[in-house]
Protein backbone atom coordinates (compact mmCIF):
# COMPACT_ATOMS: atom_id res chain seq x y z
CA UNK A 1 0.00 0.00 0.00
CA UNK A 2 2.77 2.50 0.49
CA UNK A 3 4.81 1.64 -2.66
CA UNK A 4 1.03 2.52 -4.29
CA UNK A 5 0.98 5.59 -2.71
CA UNK A 6 4.45 6.39 -3.33
CA UNK A 7 4.07 5.61 -6.49
CA UNK A 8 0.87 7.69 -7.28
CA UNK A 9 2.44 11.25 -5.25
CA UNK A 10 5.55 10.71 -7.52
CA UNK A 11 3.09 10.63 -10.87
CA UNK A 12 1.34 13.61 -9.35
CA UNK A 13 4.66 15.22 -8.86
CA UNK A 14 6.01 14.70 -11.83
CA UNK A 15 2.58 15.62 -13.68
CA UNK A 16 2.55 18.87 -11.93
CA UNK A 17 6.52 19.74 -12.75
CA UNK A 18 5.98 19.16 -16.46
CA UNK A 19 2.75 21.31 -16.38
CA UNK A 20 4.88 23.98 -14.46
CA UNK A 21 7.76 24.13 -17.03
CA UNK A 22 5.57 23.56 -19.97
CA UNK A 23 3.86 26.94 -18.85
CA UNK A 24 6.57 29.43 -18.07
CA UNK A 25 8.49 28.16 -21.40
CA UNK A 26 5.10 28.54 -23.96
CA UNK A 27 3.64 31.37 -21.95
CA UNK A 28 6.18 33.57 -19.96
CA UNK A 29 9.79 32.70 -20.61
CA UNK A 30 10.69 34.97 -23.78
CA UNK A 31 10.20 33.16 -26.87
CA UNK A 32 11.34 34.21 -30.25
CA UNK A 33 14.65 35.26 -31.99
CA UNK A 34 16.11 38.91 -31.59
CA UNK A 35 14.61 41.58 -32.76
CA UNK A 36 15.86 43.27 -35.68
CA UNK A 37 16.47 47.24 -36.79
CA UNK A 38 13.23 48.44 -38.82
CA UNK A 39 13.48 49.84 -41.67
CA UNK A 40 12.30 49.79 -45.71
CA UNK A 41 12.10 46.65 -47.04
CA UNK A 42 15.13 46.03 -49.47
CA UNK A 43 14.20 45.04 -53.01
CA UNK A 44 14.54 41.04 -53.31
CA UNK A 45 14.61 38.61 -50.68
CA UNK A 46 15.16 39.86 -46.79
CA UNK A 47 13.47 38.81 -43.62
CA UNK A 48 12.87 40.86 -40.15
CA UNK A 49 11.94 40.41 -36.42
CA UNK A 50 9.72 42.15 -34.44
CA UNK A 51 7.61 41.95 -31.58
CA UNK A 52 4.26 39.16 -32.36
CA UNK A 53 2.08 41.14 -30.05
CA UNK A 54 1.76 44.94 -29.71
CA UNK A 55 1.10 44.82 -25.69
CA UNK A 56 4.27 42.43 -24.89
CA UNK A 57 7.79 41.77 -25.99
CA UNK A 58 7.91 38.68 -25.02
CA UNK A 59 7.09 36.62 -27.94
CA UNK A 60 8.94 37.74 -31.39
CA UNK A 61 8.54 36.54 -35.02
CA UNK A 62 10.29 36.19 -37.94
CA UNK A 63 8.86 37.42 -41.29
CA UNK A 64 10.22 36.61 -44.67
CA UNK A 65 9.88 38.98 -47.59
CA UNK A 66 10.30 39.42 -51.13
CA UNK A 67 10.02 42.96 -53.33
CA UNK A 68 10.11 42.73 -56.58
CA UNK A 69 12.08 45.62 -58.02
CA UNK A 70 9.28 47.14 -60.16
CA UNK A 71 6.89 46.68 -56.85
CA UNK A 72 4.65 50.08 -56.36
CA UNK A 73 2.15 50.77 -53.91
CA UNK A 74 -0.72 50.09 -56.60
CA UNK A 75 1.03 46.44 -56.86
CA UNK A 76 -0.52 43.98 -54.45
CA UNK A 77 0.94 42.44 -51.10
CA UNK A 78 0.67 38.72 -50.34
CA UNK A 79 0.64 36.75 -47.12
CA UNK A 80 2.09 33.84 -47.91
CA UNK A 81 1.30 31.45 -44.76
CA UNK A 82 3.58 28.32 -44.29
CA UNK A 83 1.92 24.29 -44.11
CA UNK A 84 2.57 23.03 -40.38
CA UNK A 85 6.08 22.43 -41.39
CA UNK A 86 6.63 26.16 -40.53
CA UNK A 87 8.89 25.93 -43.28
CA UNK A 88 7.96 29.99 -44.32
CA UNK A 89 11.33 30.87 -46.09
CA UNK A 90 10.78 27.27 -48.51
CA UNK A 91 6.94 28.65 -48.92
CA UNK A 92 8.27 32.16 -49.93
CA UNK A 93 10.92 30.60 -52.52
CA UNK A 94 7.86 29.07 -54.07
CA UNK A 95 6.18 32.17 -54.81
CA UNK A 96 9.48 34.59 -56.18
CA UNK A 97 9.13 33.68 -59.76
CA UNK A 98 5.60 34.30 -59.38
CA UNK A 99 6.06 37.15 -57.73
CA UNK A 100 8.42 38.98 -60.18
CA UNK A 101 6.17 37.98 -62.80
CA UNK A 102 2.99 39.44 -61.20
CA UNK A 103 4.43 42.63 -59.17
CA UNK A 104 3.42 41.08 -55.70
CA UNK A 105 5.28 41.96 -52.76
CA UNK A 106 5.53 38.94 -50.59
CA UNK A 107 5.16 38.48 -46.67
CA UNK A 108 5.58 35.72 -45.23
CA UNK A 109 5.66 34.99 -41.58
CA UNK A 110 7.15 32.12 -39.82
CA UNK A 111 5.89 31.06 -36.68
CA UNK A 112 8.25 28.75 -35.48
CA UNK A 113 7.77 26.23 -32.79
CA UNK A 114 9.75 23.18 -31.68
CA UNK A 115 6.65 21.22 -30.72
CA UNK A 116 4.68 21.78 -34.13
CA UNK A 117 4.62 18.14 -34.46
CA UNK A 118 2.16 17.56 -31.22
CA UNK A 119 1.27 21.40 -30.68
CA UNK A 120 -1.12 23.15 -33.09
CA UNK A 121 -3.97 25.48 -30.89
CA UNK A 122 -0.73 27.96 -31.37
CA UNK A 123 -1.17 28.00 -35.63
CA UNK A 124 -3.57 26.59 -37.71
CA UNK A 125 -6.16 27.32 -34.80
CA UNK A 126 -5.54 30.50 -34.10
CA UNK A 127 -3.88 30.72 -30.92
CA UNK A 128 -7.47 31.11 -29.60
CA UNK A 129 -6.65 29.04 -25.99
CA UNK A 130 -3.82 28.01 -25.02
CA UNK A 131 -2.19 24.27 -25.00
CA UNK A 132 -3.32 24.03 -21.42
CA UNK A 133 -7.10 25.16 -22.33
CA UNK A 134 -7.64 29.01 -21.30
CA UNK A 135 -9.03 31.42 -23.62
CA UNK A 136 -6.46 33.90 -25.17
CA UNK A 137 -6.91 37.74 -25.56
CA UNK A 138 -7.65 37.94 -29.04
CA UNK A 139 -4.17 40.65 -28.69
CA UNK A 140 -2.66 37.37 -28.83
CA UNK A 141 -4.36 35.15 -31.23
CA UNK A 142 -2.14 34.40 -34.68
CA UNK A 143 -4.67 36.25 -36.86
CA UNK A 144 -3.93 39.68 -34.75
CA UNK A 145 -0.06 38.79 -35.42
CA UNK A 146 -0.75 38.98 -39.44
CA UNK A 147 -2.45 42.35 -38.75
CA UNK A 148 0.26 43.15 -36.40
CA UNK A 149 2.83 42.44 -39.53
CA UNK A 150 0.62 44.42 -41.99
CA UNK A 151 1.25 47.56 -39.78
CA UNK A 152 4.97 47.03 -39.87
CA UNK A 153 4.94 46.61 -43.46
CA UNK A 154 3.07 50.05 -43.54
CA UNK A 155 4.98 51.89 -40.89
CA UNK A 156 8.38 51.07 -42.36
CA UNK A 157 7.70 51.47 -45.89
CA UNK A 158 6.21 54.60 -45.15
CA UNK A 159 2.59 53.25 -46.85
CA UNK A 160 -0.91 53.27 -46.25
CA UNK A 161 -2.01 50.57 -48.24
CA UNK A 162 -5.69 49.71 -47.21
CA UNK A 163 -5.15 45.67 -47.61
CA UNK A 164 -3.59 42.78 -48.77
CA UNK A 165 -4.20 39.32 -50.32
CA UNK A 166 -3.46 35.96 -47.76
CA UNK A 167 -2.58 32.39 -49.23
CA UNK A 168 -1.96 29.20 -47.34
CA UNK A 169 -1.78 25.82 -47.82
CA UNK A 170 -2.56 22.59 -45.84
CA UNK A 171 -2.06 23.83 -42.14
CA UNK A 172 -1.64 27.43 -43.72
CA UNK A 173 -5.18 26.95 -45.82
CA UNK A 174 -6.29 26.02 -42.16
CA UNK A 175 -5.14 29.20 -40.95
CA UNK A 176 -6.45 31.08 -43.69
CA UNK A 177 -10.28 29.46 -43.55
CA UNK A 178 -10.72 30.04 -39.61
CA UNK A 179 -8.91 34.12 -40.26
CA UNK A 180 -11.67 34.50 -42.12
CA UNK A 181 -14.22 33.22 -39.64
CA UNK A 182 -12.78 34.60 -36.52
CA UNK A 183 -11.71 38.11 -37.88
CA UNK A 184 -13.83 39.42 -40.48
CA UNK A 185 -12.26 43.22 -39.46
CA UNK A 186 -9.43 42.08 -40.91
CA UNK A 187 -7.75 44.09 -44.07
CA UNK A 188 -7.53 40.95 -45.87
CA UNK A 189 -8.89 41.73 -49.37
CA UNK A 190 -8.56 37.98 -50.72
CA UNK A 191 -7.84 34.73 -48.94
CA UNK A 192 -7.19 31.51 -50.69
CA UNK A 193 -7.09 28.37 -48.29
CA UNK A 194 -5.39 25.55 -50.40
CA UNK A 195 -5.65 22.26 -49.27
CA UNK A 196 -6.46 22.64 -45.96
CA UNK A 197 -6.63 19.23 -43.84
CA UNK A 198 -9.92 20.31 -41.47
CA UNK A 199 -11.99 23.24 -41.77
CA UNK A 200 -14.12 25.09 -39.15
CA UNK A 201 -17.75 24.65 -40.15
CA UNK A 202 -19.69 27.51 -40.03
CA UNK A 203 -21.94 25.62 -37.18
CA UNK A 204 -22.03 26.59 -33.36
CA UNK A 205 -22.97 23.43 -32.35
CA UNK A 206 -19.62 21.63 -33.35
CA UNK A 207 -16.52 22.70 -31.23
CA UNK A 208 -14.04 24.81 -32.43
CA UNK A 209 -11.57 24.36 -34.35
CA UNK A 210 -14.17 21.69 -36.51
CA UNK A 211 -17.06 24.18 -36.13
CA UNK A 212 -17.77 27.45 -34.03
CA UNK A 213 -19.11 26.02 -30.80
CA UNK A 214 -18.16 28.06 -28.00
CA UNK A 215 -16.66 31.00 -29.79
CA UNK A 216 -17.02 34.74 -31.15
CA UNK A 217 -18.29 35.03 -34.70
CA UNK A 218 -19.96 36.87 -37.13
CA UNK A 219 -21.47 34.81 -40.03
CA UNK A 220 -22.60 37.32 -41.93
CA UNK A 221 -18.94 39.29 -42.22
CA UNK A 222 -17.28 36.23 -43.02
CA UNK A 223 -19.44 34.82 -45.91
CA UNK A 224 -18.68 38.53 -47.15
CA UNK A 225 -14.90 38.09 -46.90
CA UNK A 226 -14.08 36.77 -50.89
CA UNK A 227 -12.49 33.73 -49.88
CA UNK A 228 -11.54 31.10 -52.58
CA UNK A 229 -11.47 27.16 -51.20
CA UNK A 230 -8.49 25.97 -53.46
CA UNK A 231 -8.37 22.21 -53.76
CA UNK A 232 -6.07 19.75 -55.65
CA UNK A 233 -7.66 17.18 -57.75
CA UNK A 234 -5.83 14.38 -56.64
CA UNK A 235 -5.38 15.17 -52.76
CA UNK A 236 -7.66 12.29 -52.33
CA UNK A 237 -5.48 10.18 -50.48
CA UNK A 238 -5.47 10.40 -46.73
CA UNK A 239 -2.08 8.94 -46.14
CA UNK A 240 -0.40 12.43 -48.38
CA UNK A 241 0.98 14.80 -45.68
CA UNK A 242 -0.30 14.49 -42.15
CA UNK A 243 -3.78 14.60 -42.33
CA UNK A 244 -6.25 14.78 -39.20
CA UNK A 245 -7.75 11.50 -38.90
CA UNK A 246 -9.90 12.09 -35.09
CA UNK A 247 -13.49 11.51 -35.34
CA UNK A 248 -14.48 15.15 -35.45
CA UNK A 249 -12.04 15.34 -38.54
CA UNK A 250 -13.35 11.93 -40.25
CA UNK A 251 -17.11 13.33 -40.21
CA UNK A 252 -15.58 15.98 -42.39
CA UNK A 253 -14.78 13.74 -45.18
CA UNK A 254 -12.22 10.81 -45.94
CA UNK A 255 -9.41 13.25 -47.74
CA UNK A 256 -8.68 16.84 -47.99
CA UNK A 257 -10.31 17.06 -51.44
CA UNK A 258 -13.73 15.55 -49.87
CA UNK A 259 -13.64 17.81 -47.06
CA UNK A 260 -12.99 20.91 -48.92
CA UNK A 261 -15.92 20.05 -51.21
CA UNK A 262 -18.13 19.47 -48.14
CA UNK A 263 -16.90 22.77 -46.24
CA UNK A 264 -17.63 24.88 -49.41
CA UNK A 265 -21.38 23.24 -49.67
CA UNK A 266 -22.30 23.27 -45.73
CA UNK A 267 -20.93 26.95 -45.81
CA UNK A 268 -23.31 27.83 -48.82
CA UNK A 269 -26.13 26.17 -47.46
CA UNK A 270 -25.49 28.23 -44.38
CA UNK A 271 -25.39 31.27 -46.05
CA UNK A 272 -28.44 31.00 -48.04
CA UNK A 273 -30.78 29.91 -45.20
CA UNK A 274 -29.63 33.03 -43.39
CA UNK A 275 -30.33 35.55 -46.22
CA UNK A 276 -26.12 36.59 -46.08
CA UNK A 277 -24.58 37.49 -49.12
CA UNK A 278 -21.86 34.72 -50.07
CA UNK A 279 -18.31 36.08 -51.70
CA UNK A 280 -17.26 32.26 -51.48
CA UNK A 281 -15.94 30.14 -54.28
CA UNK A 282 -14.43 27.14 -54.81
CA UNK A 283 -11.84 25.64 -57.68
CA UNK A 284 -10.30 22.01 -57.85
CA UNK A 285 -6.98 22.18 -59.83
CA UNK A 286 -6.28 19.84 -62.02
CA UNK A 287 -3.87 16.75 -61.82
CA UNK A 288 -2.39 18.31 -58.57
CA UNK A 289 -1.94 16.82 -55.17
CA UNK A 290 -1.15 17.82 -51.68
CA UNK A 291 2.08 20.47 -53.07
CA UNK A 292 2.39 23.69 -52.19
CA UNK A 293 4.58 24.71 -55.20
CA UNK A 294 2.11 23.82 -57.63
CA UNK A 295 -0.96 25.38 -55.60
CA UNK A 296 1.11 28.17 -55.42
CA UNK A 297 0.94 28.43 -59.36
CA UNK A 298 -2.36 27.85 -59.43
CA UNK A 299 -3.11 30.56 -56.44
CA UNK A 300 -0.90 33.36 -58.38
CA UNK A 301 -4.03 33.09 -61.11
CA UNK A 302 -6.44 33.91 -58.71
CA UNK A 303 -4.69 37.77 -58.25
Amino acid sequence: MRVFKWLVSSVLLITVVIVAVGYLYLYILPTGPERTEAKPFATGKDSFVINAYQHTDRKTIRVWTYKPAKWTPADPVLFVMHGMGRNAEDYLDAWTELAEQKGIMLVAPEFASKFYRVITNDYQEGNLESYFGWQNPESEWAFTVVENVFDHVNNVNGLSLDGYHIFGHSAGGQFVQRMVAMKPKSRIKKAIAANAGTYSFMDEMVAYPYGLGDVNYNLQGSFAKHLVVLLGELDNNAQQGRLDQTEMAMEQGSNRLERGSNFFAASKTVAEDNGFNFNWQIQVVPDVGHEYKRMSEAAAKLL
